[in-house]
């Protein structure tokens, strides 16, 4: 039998602005889990690692909360719209969220067949207006799914933030019609150290009632979170939770990174860095020639116009990048917390010359 490799197979960390899915995990949260690794402790939750998790989170959030680890973000929105809807419910949402774009229906089949109404707005945000719209849009009549719950994403899949007047009037509206609100936070670290703002401003204080708690994207290793501000929802989210397979037996694992990323303000010293890196892009993609950024790009996605022949050039040289989003010669260039001024620098001259050897 042959010796299994893990290293030497993968992009250099340089050379990958796919996905902040793509980078490594921080160190602290690697060493967390060895250490808990050297314990015995009950199973499913029944840990004194997973109680501190719960109390840390509420502390950082200010008020009661129910958290509960799930290993991915897919799984952490589709339990918790399934908290929110019934199968004849309709989740608003805008036509470029991720629980639309990226879930393969998952949380259609999490709520039992919710429908997703899609939304429009500039920037990824949804408009007010469509949603004072959407949420009155044959309520009460039988032969239409209802609309129950409003869905934002926070930093958006466009790279911009909602400031908190903008969340307070989306809530604002849906409560107003009887709509509960969930938060897709997949990047909450990265939204709110552009906002400058404390967790429980941009989440509870702000109307929201679920949120999906993302950790993988800055630094964690295997879990995003449910975090509930509404008790009311506790048995049915403990429930949801373990009839989709997601109670993990030794939960102490990812309850241990919680707790690392949390400690010290790791979760936010990595989402200054990877926005600030991508301001660094930015500011050297406003700085060539024939490249034009798109949107705001105020947390750590920067979407740019390039030639398709820069594009092929800089695949050649080996960077990973998403391109084609939202629609050909548009690339989509991301930073995590790993990301280096030194990548960060290299990418650009590469885009640079690549510019001008194209107009060349």
């Amino acid at each position: 039998m042959g010796t299994a490799s893990v290293s030497g197979r993968g992009t250099p960390p340089a050379k990958m602005f796919a996905s902040d899915n793509a980078a490594g995990a921080s160190a602290e949260i690697v060493d967390a889990v060895a250490a808990v690794s050297m314990e015995a402790h009950l199973a499913y939750g029944n840990d004194p690692v997973t109680a501190a998790a719960g109390e840390r989170v509420a502390e950082v959030f200010g008020t009661d909360v129910d958290v509960h680890c799930v290993s991915t973000g897919s799984a952490a929105n589709s339990l918790a719209l399934s908290a929110l809807t019934r199968p004849w419910g309709s989740i608003l949402c805008h036509r470029s969220a991720h629980i639309e774009v990226d879930e393969c229906g998952g949380p259609e089949f999490f709520t039992g067949g919710a429908k997703l109404v899609l939304l429009d707005g500039d920037d990824g945000k949804i408009d007010p207006g469509e949603l004072r719209r959407a949420v009155r849009h044959r309520a009460g009549d039988v032969h239409s799914v209802q609309p129950q719950v409003l869905s934002l994403t926070q930093a958006t899949e466009t790279g911009s933030v909602y400031s908190l007047d903008e969340i307070h009037t989306l809530t604002g509206i849906a409560r107003d019609a009887g709509l509960r609100t969930h938060l897709d936070g997949a990047r909450f670290a990265n939204a709110l150290v552009h906002l400058d703002v404390s967790p429980a401003e941009m989440s509870w204080r702000c109307g929201v009632d679920l949120l999906s708690f993302g950790i993988t994207k800055n630094g964690g290793m295997t879990t995003d979170a449910v975090v509930s501000f509404d008790g009311s929802l506790r048995d049915e989210l403990a429930f949801r939770v373990k009839r989709a397979g997601q109670l993990a037996s030794k939960l102490r694992f990812e309850s241990a990174q919680v707790l690392a990323y949390l400690a010290d303000d790791l979760w936010l010293r990595n989402a200054r860095h990877a926005n600030m890196m991508a301001q660094r892009l930015v500011s050297g993609l406003h700085a060539t020639s024939g490249v034009a950024v798109r949107g705001a790009a105020q947390a750590n996605l920067v979407f740019c116009d390039l030639p398709d022949r820069v594009i092929d050039g800089l695949e050649n040289q080996g960077y990973v990048f998403h391109h084609g989003i939202p629609e050909p010669g548009v690339a989509r260039l991301v930073t995590s917390h790993a990301t280096t001024t030194e990548s960060v620098d290299g990418l650009l001259t590469a885009i640079g010359d690549l510019v001008h050897d194209d107009r060349g």
